[in-house]
């Protein structure tokens, strides 16, 4: 009995601890007057970073429904890097997001924000509308 109520209560800790503390950043894309910018650029360095440092995929949710011309945020879980490829991965991401904001055309094409210093977490997630799983069907 005391093994059941021992192996029991360490089940409901590990279950209990792994749902807390899901962080997230926050990729938006927002619209000028001619739609989003492509999410290509910040999904294919999120691939090359998983296959360099040999990560398993990143968990990506999608918030779709933000405006008229299809203006979306991608939320991109951070809980299983280490604090060094952290703080590479998001270099790395304000670099792509920079890039990709020098290069568009700022008449008509609109604009990526990145704020790293503002994690979204799993409960700030609960309380939107609109999540999905992001897919690469775009």
């Amino acid at each position: 009995m005391k093994k059941i109520i021992l192996a029991l209560s360490v089940f409901c800790f590990s279950i209990f601890y792994s749902q807390k503390n899901q962080n997230y950043l926050e990729v938006s894309y927002g619209s000028i007057c001619c739609g989003p910018l492509s999410d290509v650029p910040v999904m294919n360095y999120i691939t090359q970073f998983q296959k360099k440092n040999k990560l398993k995929a990143f968990e990506i949710y999608e918030q779709s429904g933000l405006g008229r011309e299809g203006e979306f945020s991608l939320y991109i879980g951070v809980d299983k890097l280490t604090k060094t490829q952290k703080s590479s991965f998001i270099k790395g991401l304000k670099g792509v997001v920079k890039s990709q904001n020098d290069k568009r055309n700022e008449s008509r094409d609109g604009i990526v924000y990145f704020e790293e210093s503002a994690p979204v977490t799993k409960s700030d997630l609960l309380q939107k509308r609109n999540i999905t799983i992001y897919k690469k069907s775009k």
